[in-house]
């Protein structure tokens, strides 16, 4: 059976150990914006935009914390 990789989402290739480092950037991301934004929701923003940029090469810690609280300070739409 063939694939079409046009159809198929392009998915980056993080191993558990790199997986566990972006969920405590998320953690610290989340303290840092205020308790009524805290929200499932804001949450999955917030690491849909921590992973987005992982994937680009962003290793940074701050700078991915930085991104994911500009994204999730009014919390999601």
């Amino acid at each position: 059976m063939t694939t079409n990789p046009t159809t198929q989402p392009q998915t980056p290739p993080f191993d558990a150990q790199r997986i566990a480092a972006l969920r405590q950037v998320l953690d610290i991301a989340v303290e840092q914006i205020a308790v009524q934004y805290r929200t499932p929701a804001t949450k999955a923003m917030m690491a849909q935009i921590i992973v987005r940029h992982a994937a680009d090469g962003i290793t940074d810690t701050s700078a991915l914390v930085s991104h994911a609280v500009q994204a999730g300070a009014a919390g999601a739409p």
